[in-house]
């Protein structure tokens, strides 16, 4: 399985990032099992507009934050070793998002304008 490289499924997922310069993606729908998941998650990589981070920073507090873990769940196994190297992820608890039925979590790292996500039924 490879990933994915449309952005405007995650324009839509996430509005709030504006036009994406480029994308590298998977869900947990990619994939040949006879059962299929419940649940949508989407996880990857995707490079901003120029000067879109700016403005997101500008708006929003950031924190200085990693990702918990690596990609771990096993329709993530494309995405390993792939995103910017030797990222200085920020993140800002405003644009996360965290219910009962969705959830979005979204690192950025400044120096190559990419933004790492995860997300659980991000269309709602």
């Amino acid at each position: 399985m490879k990933w994915h490289t449309d952005s405007a499924p995650l324009e839509e997922a996430f509005p709030v990032l504006g036009p994406l310069a480029d994308a590298e993606w998977v869900s947990s729908r990619d994939h040949d099992r006879d059962l299929p998941s419940p649940e949508l998650v989407l996880s990857g990589f995707a490079r901003l507009a120029p000067g879109r981070l700016a403005e997101l920073t500008a708006a929003h507090a950031f924190v200085a934050e990693a990702p918990a873990a690596g990609f771990t769940s096993w329709f993530e196994k494309p995405l390993a070793g792939r995103g910017p190297q030797h990222p200085q992820w920020i993140r800002s608890p405003q644009l996360d998002h965290d219910g009962s039925d969705s959830a979005t979590h979204l690192w950025f790292d400044r120096g190559s304008d990419t933004v790492r996500f995860t997300a659980r039924n991000p269309y709602g």
